[in-house]
């Protein structure tokens, strides 16, 4: 991990793509901030989401880059259009889902650092099943209510 004395940026275009559970952009990473932040896009098909999960160790931003959401955090529900923004404290119970009619598009900002990594671990296991995928979650402090009822 580098130190974080030097501005880390990301070109138009630019990031490593994973593609679990949709396409992930990683634009900036925990190396490059010295663990304290990482940055990623997801592109969210309609109709798609998350299921419900907690963030052991991280807060999360989101911006509504494209397209029309509905975020739930700790039971309340808001929707958001593009340009919208959200930011959900760790160890809050969350989830989200694209309720617009086309491909929705978010940028996604944790710190600290770290939770971006998820998303190219699970692109190298694509067949596993959701206890797999549990497992691997859990190396990225990611724990998720696969049990609980969620209202819409």
């Amino acid at each position: 991990m580098t130190t974080f004395d030097q501005a880390a940026f990301s070109l138009p275009g630019a990031g490593a793509e994973a593609l679990a559970f949709g396409r992930h952009i990683i634009r900036i990473s925990a190396d490059q901030t010295g663990g304290n932040l990482g940055c990623f896009e997801s592109e969210v098909p309609a109709g798609e989401g998350t299921p419900l999960h907690v963030h052991e160790k991280e807060d999360e931003f989101f911006r509504v880059l494209e397209g029309r959401f509905a975020f739930w955090c700790n039971g309340a529900r808001v929707e958001l259009t593009e340009g919208g923004v959200i930011c959900v404290p760790r160890g809050a119970e969350h989830r989200f889902q694209n309720i617009g009619a086309s491909l929705g598009r978010l940028m996604v900002i944790v710190t600290p650092g770290g939770f971006e990594g998820f998303f190219p671990a699970a692109a190298r296991e694509p067949d596993a099943d959701m206890d797999r995928i549990c497992r691997i979650g859990e190396q990225f402090n990611l724990r998720f209510i696969l049990d609980a009822a969620v209202a819409a």
